[in-house]
């Protein structure tokens, strides 16, 4: 495609969104197929010829809205009215009563302002609100025009220099300078080069790179190929998850979409920069999310980690000088060429730039996907965002990066999230994981939960995770049942200690972190299991021992 029909494509767009009075989107998303969203879909398309409204009512399909607990959900633009728990039925009604006549149906829109006032939408600006099925919905809202930025009037070097200034770390959970790695890659000696998209998030109840994929592919293929530029790499593969068979099937129409219009392939937009994407799909294990894992996949070995270094930057996909981002990271690169590091750089805080996506789940009023600028506060996106825990039900700790996080009390409630100060406090970023608990969730079981997930999860390769994690397991499994002594509280520190530091990768040396937070802030209950053979929270001394998050 020439710089021109890009242009004229998007204007053409635009002027047929013009053309509408209105816009219906509605989510298809995996979380709303379920509740029927596609025959939500028909009946809204349905109901649009009935009243014929067609020439002022498009009906869109969409991903996700970010209020997945009100499942299907539907954007009526404009105004951006949310209706929830929309049904076959309700479908038409809207149509009938917004539409024709102009009332809103009141009964049925979303009413929690607060869960989206906090949030500032980068990374999710288009979700919800395109047709990722569409090219055409992607060019319309401005895609694409960073990539002709970067090949038209940016070197790589320049465009690594832009990202690097905007203060962009890593998504995927280890908060590297994105801007650095990136260099690193385009300094190293040897050809081909690589990129890997990183779509393999294997948190429990963790959901925003699935999400991302499924609403805005192009957002990730556009991404890549400005990385792929300015590191000099010609080749880029996709690493998914086989269970996300909605996100693998929009990626796929989307890579041929791309391909059709000549934003992948050769002499992208009649420059010499060439790049082509594949999919690579994993079978699904937690350890695969690890990059060296990744590599092993892709190549056709079992996923597993290898001693680093050498880094993949400079031996990587067969030898050769890999890049490997998360997808959050890669989305956020189109926006950052287009508006600019320094606006980039001025959200968040000054050592953490930018926003961050997060599944909220648990035992809070308003789950959802979500994204808030870095250091807001853990109490902000808790009890403002999430609502806060149910009715009668006290908040007790708050879990932040997955199977690999910490948890963390009421008193840290107003800790900032941002990779320092969570990583200060025992948790981690991770790859987008809040789980909000309350006083009905054991702290011991609850760690001892997520030691035997890592347990199943582990690859087996190095002894420390191996075998530490089993035994770990063990001793808390132990202390449900009502055994062990106050001696094992020092020896379960001991081996969590020892684990982290003689794990091979991030698996093992972040496993420990569920148990080390809970016995540094929830110890009362681990003394309450040994010395009293008691559980405060009532859950376990079950047979079975405990019953895990609920």
């Amino acid at each position: 495609m020439k710089p021109d029909e890009l242009r004229g494509l998007a204007q053409k767009e635009q002027e047929a969104r013009k053309s509408y009075r209105f816009r219906i989107n509605v989510c298809c998303s995996s979380g709303c197929m379920p509740f029927g969203a596609l025959r939500v879909l028909t009946a809204f398309r349905d109901a649009v010829r009935e009243f014929k409204v067609e020439e002022e009512c498009y009906v869109a399909r969409t991903g996700c809205i970010g209020t997945c607990s009100l499942a299907p959900a539907v954007l009526v633009e404009p105004g951006d009215y949310l209706y929830q728990n929309v049904t076959p039925e309700r479908a038409r009604e809207i149509v009938k009563e917004h539409i024709v006549n102009g009332r809103p149906v009141k009964s049925m829109l979303y009413g929690n302002e607060a869960f989206f006032k906090k949030q500032l939408r980068v990374v999710l600006r288009n979700t919800g609100k395109i047709d990722p099925l569409r090219i055409e919905d992607y060019i319309a809202v401005g895609g694409y025009y960073a990539l002709l930025k970067a090949l038209t009037r940016m070197t790589p070097q320049g465009v690594i220099e832009e990202v690097a200034l905007s203060g962009l770390k890593g998504r995927g959970g280890a908060g590297f300078l994105t801007g650095l790695k990136w260099r690193y890659v385009a300094r190293a000696p040897g050809s081909p080069k690589y990129v890997i998209a990183n779509l393999d998030e294997g948190d429990p109840g963790v959901f925003a790179n699935r999400t991302l994929a499924e609403a805005d592919p192009h957002a990730i293929l556009e991404g890549m190929a400005i990385a792929a530029y300015a590191v000099g790499s010609q080749k880029g593969y996709i690493y998914v998850r086989s269970e996300y068979p909605l996100a693998v099937q929009t990626l796929k129409k989307a890579i041929e979409a791309a391909k059709s219009m000549g934003f992948l392939g050769e002499n992208i937009f009649e420059t010499s920069f060439s790049f082509d994407v594949e999919l690579r799909l994993g079978a699904g294990a937690f350890v695969a999310g690890e990059e060296t894992a990744i590599l092993a996949s892709i190549e056709g070995r079992r996923a597993m980690p290898r001693p680093r270094p050498p880094y993949p930057a400079q031996s990587g996909l067969w030898g050769k000088p890999t890049l490997v981002n998360n997808v959050e990271t890669l989305a956020n690169v189109p926006v950052i060429l287009l508006k600019g590091s320094e606006w980039f750089s001025s959200i968040g805080s000054k050592n953490c730039t930018g926003t961050k996506c997060f599944s909220l789940t648990g035992k809070v009023n308003n789950p959802g996907l979500i994204e808030v600028p870095m250091g807001i506060t853990l109490r902000e996106v808790v009890f403002e965002i999430g609502g806060g825990v149910p009715p009668g039900r006290r908040f007790k700790a708050v879990q932040v990066g997955g199977p690999s996080g910490g948890f963390l009390p009421e008193q840290l409630l107003d800790l900032p999230i941002d990779y320092e100060s969570l990583t200060k406090a025992g948790a981690i970023m991770g790859s987008g994981g809040i789980v909000v608990l309350d006083d009905t969730s054991c702290m011991v079981d609850t760690a001892k939960f997520f030691t035997e997930f890592c347990v199943d999860e582990s690859c087996g390769k190095c002894t420390p995770c191996r075998a530490g994690l089993h035994k770990l397991f063990k001793i808390l499994d132990g202390f449900t049942r009502g055994e062990g002594s106050v001696e094992d509280l020092s020896k379960v520190e001991d081996l969590c200690e020892f684990i982290k530091e003689a794990s091979l990768c991030g698996l093992g040396q972040t496993a420990p972190n569920p148990t080390l937070t809970t016995l540094r802030y929830f110890r009362d209950e681990y003394v309450a299991h040994v010395m009293d053979k008691r559980c405060p929270a009532g859950k376990c001394f079950r047979s079975g021992g405990g019953g895990g998050v609920e």
